[in-house]
Protein backbone atom coordinates (compact mmCIF):
# COMPACT_ATOMS: atom_id res chain seq x y z
CA UNK A 1 0.00 0.00 0.00
CA UNK A 2 1.03 3.12 -0.74
CA UNK A 3 1.89 5.45 2.07
CA UNK A 4 1.51 9.06 2.00
CA UNK A 5 3.34 11.68 4.25
CA UNK A 6 1.84 12.77 6.93
CA UNK A 7 3.21 16.09 8.52
CA UNK A 8 1.08 19.16 8.42
CA UNK A 9 0.63 22.46 9.35
CA UNK A 10 -2.10 22.02 12.32
CA UNK A 11 -4.00 23.48 14.91
CA UNK A 12 -0.98 24.96 16.20
CA UNK A 13 2.49 25.63 14.77
CA UNK A 14 5.49 23.11 15.65
CA UNK A 15 8.95 24.45 15.78
CA UNK A 16 10.26 21.28 15.97
CA UNK A 17 9.74 17.03 15.93
CA UNK A 18 11.43 15.21 18.76
CA UNK A 19 13.72 12.67 16.51
CA UNK A 20 13.16 9.16 18.18
CA UNK A 21 14.11 6.09 17.52
CA UNK A 22 11.02 3.93 16.27
CA UNK A 23 10.11 0.80 18.73
CA UNK A 24 9.18 -1.26 15.99
CA UNK A 25 12.06 -3.05 13.64
CA UNK A 26 10.43 -2.45 10.21
CA UNK A 27 9.35 1.01 8.76
CA UNK A 28 6.41 1.77 7.27
CA UNK A 29 7.32 1.41 3.64
CA UNK A 30 8.56 -2.08 4.88
CA UNK A 31 5.34 -2.94 5.43
CA UNK A 32 4.07 -5.66 2.61
CA UNK A 33 0.96 -5.23 -0.01
CA UNK A 34 -2.10 -5.43 1.72
CA UNK A 35 -3.69 -9.01 0.84
CA UNK A 36 -7.36 -7.90 1.43
CA UNK A 37 -7.93 -6.67 -2.38
CA UNK A 38 -6.25 -3.26 -1.81
CA UNK A 39 -7.53 -2.31 0.93
CA UNK A 40 -5.47 -2.28 4.47
CA UNK A 41 -5.26 -5.95 6.75
CA UNK A 42 -5.52 -5.94 10.22
CA UNK A 43 -2.06 -7.36 10.05
CA UNK A 44 -0.48 -3.87 8.39
CA UNK A 45 -2.54 -2.15 9.80
CA UNK A 46 -1.00 -3.77 13.38
CA UNK A 47 2.81 -3.33 12.02
CA UNK A 48 2.55 0.20 11.33
CA UNK A 49 5.62 1.71 13.09
CA UNK A 50 5.21 4.25 15.77
CA UNK A 51 7.81 6.12 18.56
CA UNK A 52 7.90 5.34 22.35
CA UNK A 53 5.43 7.29 24.44
CA UNK A 54 6.63 10.04 26.30
CA UNK A 55 4.76 9.09 29.80
CA UNK A 56 3.60 5.92 30.37
CA UNK A 57 1.06 6.38 33.05
CA UNK A 58 -1.45 4.05 35.24
CA UNK A 59 -4.86 5.38 36.36
CA UNK A 60 -5.33 2.27 38.40
CA UNK A 61 -4.06 -0.69 40.10
CA UNK A 62 -4.53 -3.28 37.46
CA UNK A 63 -1.83 -3.78 35.16
CA UNK A 64 -3.66 -2.84 32.63
CA UNK A 65 -5.18 0.56 33.92
CA UNK A 66 -2.59 2.80 32.21
CA UNK A 67 -2.56 5.23 29.28
CA UNK A 68 0.40 6.23 27.06
CA UNK A 69 0.94 10.46 27.04
CA UNK A 70 2.55 12.40 24.19
CA UNK A 71 3.10 15.78 24.58
CA UNK A 72 4.51 17.88 22.01
CA UNK A 73 7.38 20.37 22.34
CA UNK A 74 6.28 24.52 22.85
CA UNK A 75 5.13 25.72 26.08
CA UNK A 76 1.64 24.54 25.84
CA UNK A 77 -0.56 24.32 27.20
CA UNK A 78 -2.10 21.52 24.28
CA UNK A 79 -4.92 20.53 23.16
CA UNK A 80 -5.79 17.34 23.72
CA UNK A 81 -7.34 14.15 21.75
CA UNK A 82 -8.24 11.16 23.81
CA UNK A 83 -7.47 8.11 21.91
CA UNK A 84 -9.54 4.69 22.24
CA UNK A 85 -7.74 1.99 20.19
CA UNK A 86 -10.43 -1.30 19.18
CA UNK A 87 -10.43 -4.86 18.92
CA UNK A 88 -13.83 -6.65 19.37
CA UNK A 89 -13.00 -5.66 23.21
CA UNK A 90 -11.07 -8.53 23.25
CA UNK A 91 -7.95 -8.66 24.76
CA UNK A 92 -5.98 -11.40 22.59
CA UNK A 93 -7.31 -8.82 19.30
CA UNK A 94 -5.61 -5.39 19.85
CA UNK A 95 -3.98 -3.08 22.24
CA UNK A 96 -3.47 0.67 22.59
CA UNK A 97 -0.38 -0.28 20.39
CA UNK A 98 -2.55 -0.38 17.06
CA UNK A 99 -3.35 3.91 17.66
CA UNK A 100 0.48 4.51 18.40
CA UNK A 101 1.06 5.67 15.16
CA UNK A 102 -1.59 7.91 14.88
CA UNK A 103 -0.81 9.50 18.54
CA UNK A 104 2.70 10.45 16.81
CA UNK A 105 1.05 12.18 14.16
CA UNK A 106 -0.67 14.24 16.40
CA UNK A 107 2.07 15.25 18.45
CA UNK A 108 3.91 16.43 15.23
CA UNK A 109 0.70 18.52 14.40
CA UNK A 110 1.18 20.12 18.29
CA UNK A 111 -1.55 18.08 19.99
CA UNK A 112 -1.30 15.91 22.81
CA UNK A 113 -2.67 12.71 22.90
CA UNK A 114 -3.86 10.54 25.63
CA UNK A 115 -4.11 7.01 24.28
CA UNK A 116 -5.59 4.59 26.62
CA UNK A 117 -5.56 1.15 27.68
CA UNK A 118 -8.44 -0.66 29.28
CA UNK A 119 -9.54 -4.18 30.50
CA UNK A 120 -10.88 -6.51 27.98
CA UNK A 121 -12.76 -9.62 27.21
CA UNK A 122 -10.82 -12.56 29.21
CA UNK A 123 -8.96 -9.98 31.59
CA UNK A 124 -10.38 -10.02 35.12
CA UNK A 125 -12.82 -7.38 35.94
CA UNK A 126 -13.60 -6.50 31.61
CA UNK A 127 -17.09 -6.79 30.63
CA UNK A 128 -19.84 -4.99 32.68
CA UNK A 129 -19.48 -2.70 34.44
CA UNK A 130 -15.49 -2.67 34.84
CA UNK A 131 -14.62 -1.99 31.08
CA UNK A 132 -16.36 0.79 30.36
CA UNK A 133 -15.35 2.60 34.65
CA UNK A 134 -11.64 1.56 32.98
CA UNK A 135 -12.57 4.07 30.42
CA UNK A 136 -14.34 6.71 32.35
CA UNK A 137 -11.62 6.52 34.90
CA UNK A 138 -9.17 7.25 32.25
CA UNK A 139 -10.76 9.74 30.43
CA UNK A 140 -11.38 11.80 34.25
CA UNK A 141 -7.53 11.26 35.73
CA UNK A 142 -6.24 14.14 33.03
CA UNK A 143 -7.27 16.02 35.44
CA UNK A 144 -4.95 14.96 37.36
CA UNK A 145 -2.23 15.37 34.71
CA UNK A 146 -3.00 18.57 33.50
CA UNK A 147 -1.14 21.02 35.12
CA UNK A 148 2.06 19.01 35.46
CA UNK A 149 2.15 17.78 31.42
CA UNK A 150 0.93 21.56 30.44
CA UNK A 151 -2.51 19.80 28.96
CA UNK A 152 -5.42 22.27 28.17
CA UNK A 153 -8.57 20.29 29.48
CA UNK A 154 -10.70 22.91 27.78
CA UNK A 155 -10.02 21.70 24.37
CA UNK A 156 -10.53 18.15 24.68
CA UNK A 157 -11.75 15.62 22.12
CA UNK A 158 -11.95 11.49 21.89
CA UNK A 159 -11.29 9.88 18.87
CA UNK A 160 -12.07 5.69 18.77
CA UNK A 161 -11.51 3.13 16.14
CA UNK A 162 -14.32 0.31 15.52
CA UNK A 163 -14.85 -1.02 19.21
CA UNK A 164 -12.56 2.07 20.71
CA UNK A 165 -15.22 4.30 18.50
CA UNK A 166 -18.32 2.58 20.36
CA UNK A 167 -16.74 3.33 23.44
CA UNK A 168 -15.77 7.11 22.19
CA UNK A 169 -19.36 7.49 21.68
CA UNK A 170 -20.28 6.00 25.29
CA UNK A 171 -17.67 8.77 26.52
CA UNK A 172 -19.42 11.50 24.90
CA UNK A 173 -22.72 9.77 26.42
CA UNK A 174 -21.89 9.28 29.65
CA UNK A 175 -22.70 12.29 31.20
CA UNK A 176 -26.62 10.99 30.34
CA UNK A 177 -26.24 8.28 33.19
CA UNK A 178 -28.74 8.21 35.69
CA UNK A 179 -27.45 8.17 39.54
CA UNK A 180 -28.30 4.71 39.55
CA UNK A 181 -26.85 3.36 36.81
CA UNK A 182 -23.68 0.62 37.25
CA UNK A 183 -21.54 2.94 35.33
CA UNK A 184 -22.63 6.43 36.56
CA UNK A 185 -19.94 9.13 37.18
CA UNK A 186 -19.65 12.11 39.55
CA UNK A 187 -19.09 15.01 37.40
CA UNK A 188 -17.43 13.39 33.97
CA UNK A 189 -14.71 15.19 32.06
CA UNK A 190 -16.07 18.09 29.36
CA UNK A 191 -15.49 17.27 26.08
CA UNK A 192 -15.39 18.93 23.02
CA UNK A 193 -16.90 16.46 20.49
CA UNK A 194 -16.29 12.94 19.62
CA UNK A 195 -15.04 11.21 16.53
CA UNK A 196 -16.15 7.51 15.85
CA UNK A 197 -14.08 5.63 13.34
CA UNK A 198 -16.73 3.47 12.23
CA UNK A 199 -17.86 1.83 15.76
CA UNK A 200 -20.90 0.81 16.52
CA UNK A 201 -23.40 3.20 18.76
CA UNK A 202 -25.78 0.91 19.22
CA UNK A 203 -24.36 -2.27 21.12
CA UNK A 204 -28.22 -4.21 19.95
CA UNK A 205 -27.81 -3.70 16.60
CA UNK A 206 -24.11 -5.10 16.43
CA UNK A 207 -24.76 -8.28 17.25
CA UNK A 208 -26.10 -9.38 13.86
CA UNK A 209 -22.05 -8.48 12.80
CA UNK A 210 -20.04 -9.96 15.49
CA UNK A 211 -19.76 -13.23 14.08
CA UNK A 212 -18.09 -12.24 11.20
CA UNK A 213 -16.47 -9.28 12.08
CA UNK A 214 -14.88 -10.95 16.02
CA UNK A 215 -15.34 -14.43 16.07
CA UNK A 216 -17.88 -14.78 18.97
CA UNK A 217 -20.74 -13.44 20.67
CA UNK A 218 -18.65 -10.50 22.34
CA UNK A 219 -21.69 -7.77 22.60
CA UNK A 220 -23.51 -10.36 25.27
CA UNK A 221 -20.15 -11.78 26.70
CA UNK A 222 -19.67 -7.60 27.37
CA UNK A 223 -22.79 -6.59 28.66
CA UNK A 224 -23.36 -10.12 30.48
CA UNK A 225 -26.61 -11.47 28.67
CA UNK A 226 -28.67 -10.75 25.25
CA UNK A 227 -30.84 -8.34 25.16
CA UNK A 228 -33.88 -9.61 26.27
CA UNK A 229 -32.34 -10.67 29.90
CA UNK A 230 -30.41 -7.45 30.46
CA UNK A 231 -32.33 -4.89 28.41
CA UNK A 232 -31.38 -2.03 30.80
CA UNK A 233 -27.08 -2.59 30.06
CA UNK A 234 -28.02 -2.18 26.20
CA UNK A 235 -29.66 1.18 26.98
CA UNK A 236 -26.93 2.42 29.22
CA UNK A 237 -23.96 1.26 26.70
CA UNK A 238 -25.53 2.27 23.59
CA UNK A 239 -24.73 6.21 22.79
CA UNK A 240 -27.88 5.99 20.31
CA UNK A 241 -30.39 4.80 23.41
CA UNK A 242 -28.92 8.23 25.20
CA UNK A 243 -29.64 10.69 23.09
CA UNK A 244 -29.63 13.54 22.37
CA UNK A 245 -25.77 13.90 23.22
CA UNK A 246 -25.69 17.68 23.18
CA UNK A 247 -22.29 17.91 21.28
CA UNK A 248 -20.70 17.20 17.97
CA UNK A 249 -20.30 14.02 16.72
CA UNK A 250 -18.54 12.99 13.44
CA UNK A 251 -18.57 9.62 12.29
CA UNK A 252 -16.16 9.11 9.88
CA UNK A 253 -16.78 5.46 7.96
CA UNK A 254 -15.11 3.45 4.82
CA UNK A 255 -18.13 2.30 2.40
CA UNK A 256 -16.29 -0.93 1.69
CA UNK A 257 -15.82 -2.02 5.61
CA UNK A 258 -17.38 -5.17 6.07
CA UNK A 259 -16.36 -5.83 9.87
CA UNK A 260 -18.56 -2.94 10.96
CA UNK A 261 -21.32 -2.24 7.86
CA UNK A 262 -21.49 1.39 7.30
CA UNK A 263 -25.12 0.91 7.78
CA UNK A 264 -24.50 1.32 11.14
CA UNK A 265 -23.25 4.27 10.89
CA UNK A 266 -26.27 5.60 8.73
CA UNK A 267 -28.55 4.33 11.44
CA UNK A 268 -27.36 6.27 14.59
CA UNK A 269 -26.53 9.38 12.05
CA UNK A 270 -30.26 9.48 11.54
CA UNK A 271 -31.06 8.68 15.10
CA UNK A 272 -28.74 11.80 16.63
CA UNK A 273 -30.51 14.11 13.87
CA UNK A 274 -34.14 13.45 14.39
CA UNK A 275 -32.87 13.95 17.92
CA UNK A 276 -31.73 17.21 17.78
CA UNK A 277 -27.77 16.65 17.95
CA UNK A 278 -25.05 17.88 15.62
CA UNK A 279 -23.74 14.96 13.65
CA UNK A 280 -22.49 14.38 10.68
CA UNK A 281 -21.22 10.95 8.86
CA UNK A 282 -18.23 10.88 6.69
CA UNK A 283 -18.52 8.30 4.28
CA UNK A 284 -15.01 7.10 2.11
CA UNK A 285 -15.22 5.54 -0.84
CA UNK A 286 -13.50 2.44 -1.90
CA UNK A 287 -12.05 2.43 1.42
CA UNK A 288 -12.52 -0.62 4.16
CA UNK A 289 -12.17 -0.61 7.94
CA UNK A 290 -8.45 -0.54 9.14
CA UNK A 291 -7.52 2.61 6.76
CA UNK A 292 -9.66 5.08 8.64
CA UNK A 293 -7.11 4.80 11.96
CA UNK A 294 -3.71 5.13 10.04
CA UNK A 295 -2.24 8.01 9.25
CA UNK A 296 -0.46 6.61 6.55
CA UNK A 297 -4.05 5.82 4.38
CA UNK A 298 -5.33 8.07 2.04
CA UNK A 299 -8.13 8.53 4.20
CA UNK A 300 -6.01 10.33 7.12
CA UNK A 301 -6.34 13.87 5.81
CA UNK A 302 -10.11 13.91 5.76
CA UNK A 303 -9.89 12.21 9.60
CA UNK A 304 -7.56 15.21 10.14
CA UNK A 305 -9.49 18.16 9.06
CA UNK A 306 -12.40 16.85 11.41
CA UNK A 307 -9.71 16.50 14.34
CA UNK A 308 -8.62 20.16 13.99
CA UNK A 309 -12.61 21.09 13.15
CA UNK A 310 -13.37 19.87 16.27
CA UNK A 311 -10.79 21.12 18.55
CA UNK A 312 -11.16 24.75 17.04
CA UNK A 313 -14.77 24.18 17.71
CA UNK A 314 -15.77 26.90 20.78
CA UNK A 315 -17.57 25.16 23.36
Amino acid sequence: MKTTTFLFLGLLAVTSVLAQKPNDARSPREIPPSSTGGRLSVENFQALASNPADYHIPYGKDENQFGDLRVPSGAGPHPVVILIHGGCWKADFATLRDLAPMADALKAEGIATWNIEYRRLSQTGSGWPGTFLDVSKSVDYLRSIAADKKLDLTRVIVIGHSAGGHLAMWVAARSRLSSGSALYVKDPLPIRGVIDLAGTGDMEAFIQFEQHGCHGAVVEEMLGGKPIDVPERYVQASAINMLPLGMPQVLIWGRNDDIAPIWLGERYTLAAKQAGDPVRLVSIPDVGHFELASPLATTWPAVRSEIVALLAKQP
